[in-house]
């Protein structure tokens, strides 16, 4: 089972993170990875960021990567949801959970989710700074 969604509203932490094991007896572990919106990037101090999305498409490659990540390792749930809007420092961007009977395989979907949704997904992310408004590439490595 896999949740994917898109939303401008904050993202409700602990309890995405608990449905994802409520309910299934098999699994044995459960990792997470939330983005959080930081206050400087590229050695520049930031005070907020916009970020926006090509509807449809934007869930088309997350639901892509979900797919990848079942075929690829023995995985009970997926949820996978992103922000867009503008976000404050410190608010979450993206979280990221996947449960597992056994960590190993968590922990690998939950690091490729992250680093392909960092390079693959149409995200755009416009930043601003003291020097005013700038947009943001997308990263071709991973952080």
């Amino acid at each position: 089972m896999y949740r994917i969604r898109i939303q401008a509203e904050p993202i409700a932490l602990a309890t995405e993170q608990e449905a994802l094991w409520q309910g299934d007896f098999g699994a044995g572990a459960v990792v997470t990875f939330i983005g959080l919106m930081r206050d400087f990037n590229a050695e520049m101090a930031v005070s907020q960021m916009t970020l926006e999305h090509y509807p449809g498409m934007t869930e088309r490659v997350f639901t892509e990567l979900v797919a990848i990540a079942i075929n690829r390792w023995v995985l009970r749930r997926i949820t996978l949801i992103h922000r867009i809007g503008t976000l404050a420092i410190q608010d979450p961007i993206v979280f990221i959970g996947v449960t597992s009977a056994h960590r190993s395989d968590a922990f690998n979907a939950c690091q490729f989710l992250i680093d392909e949704l960092k390079t693959r997904a149409p995200l755009w992310k416009k930043e601003q700074t003291i020097q005013g408004a700038r947009w943001v590439t997308t990263h071709t490595c991973l952080e």
